[in-house]
């Protein structure tokens, strides 16, 4: 009896499995044919055209003050007054340093007072010159005597000479006592205090100018091409706009700084392949101090004659970056690409486009191989293109992140014997 039992559920099983597979068996047709027969997937498509694409790039340096100064002394003598604070601000020809200045006045008055003497004794000089001169003409005096007044005569001119050139030299050192700023700039704190013998030559400070700043860039050598290129067009180097981004200081009104271009090298480094360029900030509240690393970012550099995509059109397939092409049936294709510069919201292909070729430009999303696509204009608005499918995707996952904490909130509210049944 049990073993006519088990041979009909042993029959019962065989025939439910049956029933199963013949339902799978149909049920997979029908999913295929639903999946052929799905409607074609509406996204932007574009013609690859090549085009001029504004191209922002940013690269290192290290920010120093060209215009920095070492404040020397070029006299010798005790430091009397110092007039400024370290760390100030100082303007071009401020009042830094006094070094005994009554010492040089003294040299001064002395030089001053060989010069009146050499005067008088020119001055006497050319009366002789001149009496012996008559006195020649009417043969009173030999012609020796008469040379020997012209030579006395030019001897005293060149003791005036001489004395007006030591009152100079007198004038220099005098005011060579008296330091003053030759450019305006934050000046560092005093190499030698107040009351010590200084010498020609000893450093006394430092004064690094903050506004304008220069900051030297290097350029590779294929931006440097573009830009030299873009600047023999059409404009010239002060229509680039530079902008210095100092690290560490986001979020502050000194963080970034605008200027202009106002050099580009004319020739390349043949060790690093770059080539030297500057551009100059406006600094006036000396928020970014040289020394600091910085990066110098270009707005206004063009890349020409290329093929760009909005980046989000790139994904990454199983041989590299690829973007969808459309086939003459407006099916979707794969095809792999080489990638060039990003320029804002666009993706320059440098290789894998044709001129004329269909692109899907829009959201990615859904796209496979061999799948239909209704083609939607594109209106040349990557970033704006970008900004949609960024919202879509994040209110995408607004909605999963709800659904997920509505589950979770539901789960907690099951009673504790519900779930010791479904346990069971």
């Amino acid at each position: 009896m049990k073993k006519m039992i088990h041979s009909g559920r042993a029959s019962l099983v065989t025939l439910i499995a049956a029933l199963a597979l013949a339902a799978c068996g149909q049920e997979q047709p029908q999913q295929q044919q639903a999946q052929q027969e799905a409607p074609p997937h509406a996204v932007e498509v574009a013609e690859v055209a090549r085009q001029d694409i504004p191209l922002n790039k940013s690269y290192p340096s290290l920010l120093r003050s060209d215009s920095e100064v070492t404040l020397v002394a070029r006299v010798s003598g005790f430091l009397e007054e110092r007039h400024f604070e370290p760390g100030q601000l100082v303007e071009q020809g401020d009042r830094l340093y006094t070094i005994e200045p009554d010492l040089y006045q003294a040299t001064v008055n002395q030089r001053d007072a060989d010069l009146q003497s050499a005067r008088a004794e020119l001055a006497r000089a050319q009366r002789d010159a001149q009496r012996f001169e008559q006195l020649l003409s009417q043969n009173s005096v030999s012609r020796q005597q008469y040379d020997q007044a012209l030579a006395d005569q030019r001897v005293a001119q060149a003791r005036v000479a001489q004395a007006e050139a030591a009152l100079t030299s007198a004038n220099l050192d005098l005011g060579y006592a008296n330091v003053t700023a030759p450019v305006s700039g934050m000046i560092s704190l005093s190499q030698i205090n107040v009351g010590n013998l200084v010498n020609s030559g000893t450093e006394l400070a430092t004064i690094t100018p903050l506004d304008p700043l220069e900051v030297r860039f290097q350029l590779p050598q294929r931006d440097a091409f573009e830009l030299r290129r873009q600047l023999g067009e059409e404009s010239e180097a002060s229509d680039i706009t530079a902008r210095l981004t100092v690290p560490g200081l986001s979020g502050g009104s000194g963080s970034e700084l605008e200027g202009q271009l106002n050099y580009l090298g004319s020739r390349v480094d043949g060790g690093t392949s770059t080539v030297q360029a500057s551009a100059s900030f406006a600094n006036p509240d000396g928020a970014v101090l040289p020394g600091q690393f910085v990066r110098v970012r270009l707005e206004g550099l063009k890349r020409f004659n290329v093929i760009a995509v909005p980046e989000i059109a790139v994904t990454q397939g199983l041989m590299g970056p690829r973007v969808f092409v459309l086939d003459e049936e407006s099916k979707a294709r794969e095809r792999t690409v080489q990638l060039g510069d990003v320029a804002g919201p666009w993706q320059i292909i440098v290789d894998g486009l044709e001129e004329g070729e269909r692109v899907i430009v829009g959201d990615t999303a859904g796209v496979e191989p061999g799948r239909e696509i209704e083609p939607k204009r594109f209106e040349d608005n990557a970033e704006e293109l970008v900004e949609r499918v960024e919202e879509a995707e994040a209110e995408e996952q607004q909605a999963q992140a709800e659904a997920a904490e509505e589950m979770a909130e539901g789960a907690g509210d099951m009673p504790a014997d519900e779930g010791e049944e479904g346990a069971q």
